[in-house]
């Protein structure tokens, strides 16, 4: 079969780019989508299981970090589009392997721009995060807001922005660049809030809320993140940044107390001092940024706003937590970061 588009997906087996991925492949038959990833510890080619035996789908594994591999596969697979999403997440991890995250987030980023742009791709979207933009208490954000990241996480997306608008300076090259706020939902990994209070819940074990400053987050739901993401790519303006964002926001502290209320006691009314019963202290990590209010009217202007209330959102993503446990069986639940190896690989 002739296709009309080649689409590649880095970290396309991961939480995010798996459902964008499988959103790909059922919208548009006529296109090829090609996901690439390493298979890090928090992708999972189960998250793909939907697609993979469509015909426009094609997997291949392999790093970001290796020049050789990718200019390899820009030579020979035709690649029209790219939506980078591979990139180490997790800020507690930051800080005990920065290195990590600069290898991958930043070297990693500028190897695919350099394959990318010799390819002479049509269209290159960078997903990066609401929190290159630090802490704001009172004001929100928006893409013109100054970038002051606070940690070695925020820092790699930083810095691999800098070299995404480079190439838009020097060389023209059409990129966009896309920050969301904190995408939940079904199949995340469980070192992310959510999914790790409910599998805490599941276990009998206490949410464990780091420190006992007032931290909150606006969350928006991944079908929403996903839909933002289709809206930019049919209508967004080549070198431009989006904020995808919502309005929802909810502290850490509510938020356990909610997911306590749908796992373990599974009634609406309690007092907090019964759900607080739940609640364990453990030591806030060396930075935090207490909240990330984004300005999100440049992509509603392209017609898009977030469909899923948190109310739905979160019952969903639940429900497929009590309904898969063993979707991530070699997890430890530990309330520890996941910690790795170095790569000591050739880069």
């Amino acid at each position: 079969m002739d296709f009309v588009k080649t689409v590649l997906v880095t970290g396309g087996a991961g939480f995010i780019g798996s459902h964008f991925v499988c959103s790909l492949v059922n919208r548009h038959p006529d296109w090829r989508i090609i996901n690439f990833d390493n298979l890090d510890y928090c992708s999972n080619l189960r998250n793909l299981e939907s697609v993979e035996e469509n015909e426009n789908y094609t997997f291949i594994r392999g790093d970001i970090c290796n020049p050789c591999l990718l200019k390899h596969m820009f030579a020979t697979e035709n690649i029209h589009i790219v939506f980078h999403f591979a990139a180490q997440t997790h800020v507690e991890t930051s800080f005990i392997w920065p290195s990590r995250y600069h290898m991958v987030n930043v070297e990693g980023t500028r190897v695919l721009l350099k394959a990318a742009f010799e390819a002479k791709v049509e269209k290159f979207i960078y997903i990066s995060t609401d929190e290159v933009y630090g802490e704001s208490l009172y004001k929100e954000l928006d893409e013109t807001s100054p970038r002051r990241p606070s940690n070695p996480y925020s820092v790699s997306k930083a810095a691999a922005e800098c070299l995404v608008l480079s190439y838009r300076e020097r060389h023209k090259f059409p990129v966009i660049i896309t920050r969301s706020n904190n995408v939940y939902g079904p199949r995340q990994y469980l070192e992310k809030v959510i999914p790790k209070f409910v599998s805490f819940l599941q276990l009998n074990k206490k949410c464990t809320i780091q420190g006992t400053s007032p931290q909150s987050r606006h969350f928006l739901y991944v079908d929403d993140a996903i839909e933002a993401f289709h809206t930019i790519l049919e209508r967004g303006m080549v070198g431009e940044t989006y904020n995808i964002g919502t309005n929802f926001e909810i502290s850490i502290i509510q938020l356990a107390r909610e997911l306590i209320k749908m796992c373990v006691l599974q009634v609406r009314h309690v007092p907090d001092a019964e759900l607080d019963d739940w609640l364990e202290f453990v030591p806030d990590r060396p930075v935090v940024d207490l909240r990330y209010p984004v300005n999100c009217e440049k992509l509603w202007r392209l017609g898009w706003k977030p469909a899923v209330s948190w109310a739905e959102g979160i019952r969903r993503t639940v429900k497929w937590y009590q309904e898969n446990p063993d979707f991530w069986p070699d997890v430890k639940t530990e309330d520890q970061p996941i910690t790795f190896e170095p790569d000591t690989r050739d880069q």
